[in-house]
């Protein structure tokens, strides 16, 4: 087992929300989120077996991954991850080989281990997402893509305006509309990192698929 790194105050709050959260986490986000988990899998194991979920949460979409992968997951919430762990052993998911506490932004993980990096409703959670994307970038293979599933704010348009009005209510929940997702193909260019593109998702687009590749 990995040592867990040192807390902030921003990563204690969050420990001390998602610890509310899990009891209810399931029943709330469940069906409205497995579309779209089942997309971000799919585009993760079409890279290859060897996949990391960051932000695992209660390891709703531990099951989608097929049966000759080998998925690690990480989270910052123990609360969360007894939930997980109880899944995996209720369904005898094999192929998942580890679940532990981390902060996304310090993997404790050798580089280009795996071959895609996913991550579910977590970019916009994550208090430095452009650390959190490096970290992804540094433990994805070369070739190897960086996958995220997230709801993200239109630039322009009548979405954006209905966005703008909701954005309270979105914010409560964890889908801010004020993180665009050309805050990440931004980061993208800076690093070098290939920008593949954003696809619509569950429910009506309001979910969105991400995907970047790691030059090889």
């Amino acid at each position: 087992m990995l040592s867990e790194p040192q807390a902030g105050p921003s990563t204690a709050l969050m420990r001390k929300a998602y610890a509310r959260w899990a009891p209810v986490y399931d029943v709330v986000y469940d069906k409205l989120t497995e579309p779209a988990a089942r997309d971000a899998v799919m585009a993760a194991t079409a890279c290859g077996p060897r996949i990391l979920e960051a932000g695992v949460g209660t390891g709703l979409s531990l099951g989608y991954y097929p049966a000759g992968s080998f998925v690690c997951g990480v989270d910052l919430s123990e609360d969360m991850l007894k939930r997980a762990r109880a899944k995996v052993l209720r369904r005898r998911l094999t192929h998942v080989r580890g679940l532990q506490v981390m902060d996304v932004c310090r993997l404790g993980y050798a580089d280009a281990s795996f071959d895609a990096v996913v991550a579910q409703f977590l970019i916009t959670l994550v208090p430095d997402p452009e650390a959190a994307l490096s970290e992804f970038l540094r433990v994805v293979r070369p070739g190897g893509e960086i996958v995220l599933a997230n709801h993200f704010g239109q630039t322009k348009g009548a979405v954006a305006k209905v966005e703008e009005i909701v954005a309270p209510l979105c914010t409560k929940i964890g889908w801010s509309s004020a993180f665009k997702s050309t805050r990440i193909e931004d980061w993208a260019r800076r690093n070098g990192v290939e920008f593949i593109g954003v696809s619509p998702t569950f429910p009506g687009g309001f979910f969105k698929i991400l995907r970047m590749r790691k030059p090889g």
